[in-house]
């Protein structure tokens, strides 16, 4: 059985405004830079794949 999730903790002082700070940039964003965060995003994904070796799962 699956465990309960835990309440959200709440945020104060700078976590909180440093939180608000970047929904507000995130918010803001243009397609261009929509597009290129996701690129980004892909490109570290695919590095990652590439160099990591995933064991076989040997099936019996």
């Amino acid at each position: 059985m699956a465990r309960p999730i835990r309440e959200t903790p709440i945020l104060f002082g700078k976590d909180a405004a440093r939180f608000e700070a970047e929904m507000k940039r995130v918010e803001n964003l243009t397609a261009e830079e929509r597009k290129a965060n996701r690129d980004k995003a892909r490109k570290a994904y695919e590095e990652l794949i590439t160099e990591v070796k995933f064991p076989s799962i040997s099936r019996v």
